[in-house]
């Protein structure tokens, strides 16, 4: 019988893969990973709160499946945390969950799950898996447009495909909250969270301003032309295309259009100044396992919650970088997110911006 291991969290998604998974006559075993958690704020990690714990254990109880917790909280804290410190003191935006996806759920519980025997593990993503004709694995996204995770699941290697399954992504949420129900699971109307767990539901500057201070320094706002505007608070206080909250007195709406680490200074202008046409993304994954031979034209999202945009995509550096062109000028691409690029549903691959113009 073939083995799975199903990530577990304690919501509605991963419980119900592993009902499906166990109704396609799969050994399902359970496995959640302890994250870090502030100390005093373990009650609120919503990645693995003694809550969600618990609704685990209860959910592989009722399926009569095996359940072990895996101790990731140090190399999480190195991993996923610093680099969020780190990209916030280099003047970026970072994505803790795609060094989260990329370095502890499909590696560190990956392993743990090949050395438990199984075959392929499992996790509770919306997104589609497709076997092209040559044997690879095709990311492709979740039938639910809504729910579509592929945008965080582009860091996966064309070796780590091979060994996952999506099971929910095929289904619509509401159909997945009914599959719950129907089996009596106390997770089906637990509500969904987008907020990053370890920040446990408050704004991540308060995080930063107690777990990295020194990176908040007041620096100078300045214009294109380098004129100085004002003060901000500290770079990492702001995102690309904010408005609101500049704090400089303007006859003309003033947006964010960029960050200068070096100087310390935050780049302001008016609305026609927003957007670029170019990107450099760098740590380039080729989810086939092969970086393309020449340009290509393809949809690339910009953000988790961004629309896809044409572009024509060039591997640079042996496939280690990717430059865009869009045809377009697009308002907020922001270092320290990924750039994701599509065929269609199908996800090719991805990397990390690092600069636009």
């Amino acid at each position: 019988m073939t083995h799975v291991v199903v990530a577990m969290s304690g919501g509605v998604d991963s419980s119900v893969a592993a009902v499906l998974l166990k109704e396609q006559g799969y050994q399902v075993t359970g496995m959640m990973l302890r994250l870090w958690s502030e100390p005093g704020k373990e009650e609120s990690n919503r990645c693995c709160t003694p809550d969600s714990m618990a609704q685990a254990r209860r959910v592989a109880a009722r399926l009569d499946i095996p359940f072990y917790v895996v101790d990731a909280k140090e190399i999480f804290r190195k991993t996923v945390v610093q680099s969020f410190l780190d990209g916030y003191a280099e003047g970026q935006t970072p994505n803790p969950c795609l060094v989260c996806n990329r370095h502890i759920r499909w590696e560190i519980l990956l392993n743990h799950a090949l050395a438990h025997g199984a075959d392929f593990m499992a996790t509770g993503h919306y997104v589609r898996l497709k076997v092209a004709e040559d044997g690879t694995r095709q990311l492709l996204r979740a039938l639910d447009p809504a729910k579509d995770q592929s945008y965080v699941l582009s860091v996966l290697s064309q070796a780590q495909l091979q060994k996952a399954l999506f099971p929910v992504g095929d289904y619509p949420k509401a159909e997945i909250r009914r599959i719950a129900e129907e089996h009596g699971l106390s997770v089906a109307k637990r509500p969904d969270s987008q907020d990053l767990c370890f920040l446990a539901g408050e704004d991540y500057r308060n995080f930063l301003q107690r777990n990295a201070p020194e990176i908040l320094v007041p620096g100078e706002i300045v214009n294109r032309q380098g004129q100085a505007l004002g003060q901000h608070t500290g770079l990492a206080n702001y995102t690309i295309g904010q408005r609101k909250g500049l704090g400089l007195a303007s006859a003309v709406p003033l947006y964010v259009l960029g960050k200068s680490a070096g100087d310390n200074r935050l780049i302001v202008g008016e609305q026609d100044e927003l957007g670029s046409r170019e990107l450099l993304a760098i740590d380039v994954n080729w989810q086939g396992g092969q970086v393309p031979s020449a340009p290509f034209r393809a949809e690339v999202k910009t953000r988790y919650t961004a629309q896809p945009a044409l572009g024509l995509v060039t591997p640079v550096n042996n496939g280690s970088q990717a430059q865009v062109l869009f045809d377009d000028s697009q308002r907020d691409i922001t270092p320290g997110q990924a750039a994701v690029f599509y065929d269609g549903d199908q996800v090719l691959g991805g990397g990390i911006i690092l600069q636009s113009r």
